[in-house]
């Protein structure tokens, strides 16, 4: 399953006991009899955990990788038991594939069989939205608990995955219903994201698994099993880098930097939403973070308005940036799961309206390229019964979507016990000194951290490492327009080549101006004209409501801000290089860009970026922050590693220097 093919959720049927049997594998999801036991002697007793988990310094985080994620149980018992015996400064990032996911009400009802991993189970059933093909991340307990959902076939995902496991639970279904879950091929990627002494447990003693996994590099041995499962297997890992099997290593310019040295201190620059969303994911993994904000509070530029669309515009060609949307669409909603509904944001849905033929035939891509629960195709009177309003076409609705008022975000993001957010702060230049970046105002010292992670969008330019990065500020005003006793009926955000919002305190929400050329942020009335004229264009029927003739553009409401936005319309996101030392150690790429020089990337060590979100900071910038995180800790990336590396900022060094520019 390609990361846009539609979702196939799991066919479950229901025995006399309520337990679940799977249609599409004829097969059991848990013995009937042992089920939890089983889960604690096969994969947890298998791997030590219970030891290993005690044996956790903090912020040590140990990495667990499953086959089959199913009904979540053993992720449940692994947490529980991390709960018991771990300090508490001490994390878990769980990662597992899944072909087939349960539906939320098939996992509520599965859950309910065990009583006592409740407290687990409704953690992850309360954040148990937008589950879509790819990389599906979730964060529980303040972040100490991490879950990496890869939806999709397992020979697929897995290739994709930049991590290093410590421990593998192999609980596909059984070799004789489900052979594709234990191939020579799979055990080739276990291998490759295992190091020596990364355990396995699995429930199979059949010859050919264990045969295969010997040749992975996995030494294995069987222990008597449990209930009518004569035996079990344990194993470790014992091979070696240069097996045959390992990956190619990725391009230096791509390949993680070293650790940062020193205490887990960070600065991060800028508060909007890419620089809360840094600092809260790096909070979560231990690091204690001040936040530095030239203005009197968070959330004050492109990231203040008082409601932005969580809009995916997708492509049908499962490319870098309709992944990352994909990914990045759970991340945030599921973020939003914590906020409160109506005051900080609505999932009302978003309507795009098929304003032309050319709009029309991509939509009929789209909807035929994803599954209906993230989009689907209405008529015009369909549309027009959820929107609530007269409507010239209907579109895509996206049920999942709808606004967020994004200070409301960044505030929660920054409501983190290691978080110090210190505003009216400058950074107008970087020092590197004993190992510690420097930010200084002038001859003012503010802050220092050997790590910094630059989130000031195109204002990032004006340190020397992001100098070169090619990006561009569009100006964009929003009109707020007084709710009326007749369009209150809007019931959900309706998009063409502008967009309106339902109202939010007692204001509906007009937008967006695009202005390549001026660099006045005050509020012009000829945009407010502009905004009221996309609003006629959207709906006819709503501009009357809203009483839009009569409005006096002169009089109206509204803000501008910089959108900044990068030249293939990725953010820019990761480690950076220094690029004066970075041209020279790559030169000879200019001749002959096949050429992989074994040369170590010229780091500036423990400097960061995180920009160029665009108009889709809302869907991009929180999970950039965890990708942040997962770089700055050597984490599993949240992110297959090829999307990681379409965002990178040496991308574009890189082409610079391949096309001769």
């Amino acid at each position: 399953m390609s990361d846009n093919a539609p979702l196939q959720h799991a066919q479950i049927d229901w025995d006399a006991q309520g337990r679940p049997h799977s249609r599409q594998y004829d097969d059991v999801y848990f013995s009937k009899n042992e089920g939890v036991h089983e889960t604690v002697y096969v994969f947890l007793e298998r791997n030590h955990l219970a030891q290993r988990f005690g044996e956790l310094g903090a912020h040590d985080c140990l990495v667990i990788g499953e086959t089959g994620f199913g009904t979540g149980m053993n992720f449940f018992c692994a947490w529980q038991l991390f709960d018991q015996t771990a300090q508490a400064e001490a994390r878990l990032h769980f990662v597992s594939v899944e072909k087939y996911p349960l539906t939320r009400a098939d996992l509520a009802r599965a859950a309910a069989l065990w009583p006592e991993l409740s407290a687990y189970s409704d953690a992850l059933l309360a954040q148990y939205v937008a589950i879509h093909p790819g990389f599906q991340q979730f964060s529980f307990d303040q972040g100490r608990v991490t879950l990496t959902l890869l939806v999709g076939d397992a020979l697929q995902q897995l290739p994709l995955l930049d991590a290093r496991v410590d421990a593998w639970f192999l609980d596909g279904f059984a070799p004789a219903k489900n052979p594709d879950m234990w191939t020579p091929e799979l055990f080739a990627q276990l291998a490759r994201l295992s190091q020596p002494g990364t355990t396995l447990g699995t429930f199979t003693t059949t010859g050919w698994v264990r045969r295969s996994l010997l040749a992975a590099g996995f030494a294995m041995r069987k222990v008597p099993g449990l209930g009518k499962k004569w035996e079990v297997m344990g194993g470790e890992f014992v091979g070696t880098p240069d097996d045959p099997h390992a990956a190619p290593p990725s391009a230096p310019w791509y390949a993680r930097p070293a650790a940062v040295r020193g205490p887990l201190q960070a600065l991060v620059i800028g508060a909007g939403l890419a620089g809360c969303a840094s600092a809260a994911s790096l909070a979560a993994r231990g690091w204690q973070v001040e936040v530095l904000e030239r203005h009197d509070a968070p959330a004050r530029e492109a990231s203040g308005n008082p409601q932005g669309v969580l809009y995916l515009k997708l492509s049908a060609h499962g490319t870098a940036l309709s992944q990352m949307i994909l990914s990045g669409f759970g991340y945030t909603r599921r973020w939003l799961e914590r906020l409160q509904r109506g005051r900080d944001w609505d999932d009302c849905g978003v309507l795009q309206l098929a304003f032309d033929a050319k709009e029309r035939a991509r939509q009929g891509k789209l909807a035929a390229a994803f599954d209906s629960r993230l989009l689907h195709g209405v008529e015009r009177e369909q549309a027009q019964a959820i929107a609530g309003i007269d409507l010239a076409s209907g579109g895509l609705f996206y049920p999942e979507g709808g606004w967020v008022h994004p200070p409301a975000l960044c505030q929660a993001q920054l409501q983190h016990p290691r978080i110090r957010l210190l505003t009216h702060r400058s950074v107008l230049e970087l020092r590197r000194d004993a190992g510690l970046w420097q930010a200084w105002d002038g001859e003012q010292l503010l802050a220092s951290a050997p790590l910094v992670v630059l989130a000031g969008a195109a204002e990032v330019r004006q340190f020397p490492a992001c100098a070169e990065l090619p990006l561009k500020r569009i100006r964009g005003q929003i009109t707020r327009v007084p709710l009326t006793p007749r369009s209150q009926s809007l019931s959900t955000v309706v998009c063409a080549d502008g967009y309106v919002a339902p109202a939010r305190h007692g204001e509906h929400t007009l937008g967006a101006s695009f202005d390549f050329h001026s660099q006045d942020l005050a509020p012009t009335a000829a945009e407010h004209a502009s905004n009221l004229a996309l609003l006629q264009a959207i709906s006819p029927d709503l501009a009357q409501r809203l009483g839009a003739a009569e409005l006096d553009p002169t009089r109206l409401q509204g803000r501008a801000a910089f959108r900044c936005t990068s030249p293939d319309y990725l953010p820019i996101v990761g480690p950076l290089a220094d690029p004066g030392a970075f041209a020279d150690t790559y030169a000879v790429l200019a001749k002959d860009a096949r050429q992989v020089p074994a040369i170590d990337c010229p780091w500036l060590d423990g400097l960061y970026v995180n920009t160029g979100h665009g108009s889709r900071g809302l869907i991009t910038a929180p999970l950039s922050g965890e990708l942040i995180a997962a770089w700055a800790s050597g984490e599993p990336l949240p992110l297959p590693r090829a999307v990681a590396e379409a965002c990178h900022p040496n991308r574009f060094a890189l082409r610079k220097l391949i096309r001769g520019k």
